[in-house]
């Protein structure tokens, strides 16, 4: 059994938790599996709008699907999240890839 398989048998069995979607997600993530991905990512925020990791990787996850506009958004919100908590590591990934999303759509960094 994958981890995918295992993550998606516990959320099937009535486990739903934001660490279980933020695995979920992840793990969907690393297999370029990205559209699937974003609802899980989504869900995990919706259990925990204060995970910075998962702010992080709902802002990958759309970048890779090309959704550029929504990936800013998303880390528009993950970077306030993360400032607000202290964790300025996600902070700056964010800026990272909020950069990158902006470049693919033309803007500058604002």
């Amino acid at each position: 059994m994958t981890m995918i398989e295992k993550f998606q048998s516990m959320l099937d069995a009535g486990q739903d938790n934001a660490m279980l979607r933020f695995s979920l997600g992840n793990a969907l993530l690393a297999e370029d599996r990205a559209a699937e991905a974003v609802p899980h990512l989504r869900a995990a925020l919706g259990h925990d709008p204060r995970y910075s990791a998962a702010w992080k990787l709902l802002g990958k996850a759309l970048a890779q699907c090309g959704e550029h506009q929504a990936a800013v958004e998303a880390l528009d919100e993950g970077i306030a999240v993360a400032e607000a908590r202290g964790d300025k590591q996600a902070s700056k990934e964010m800026q990272v890839f909020r950069r990158r999303s902006l470049k693919q759509l033309g803007g500058a960094d604002g």
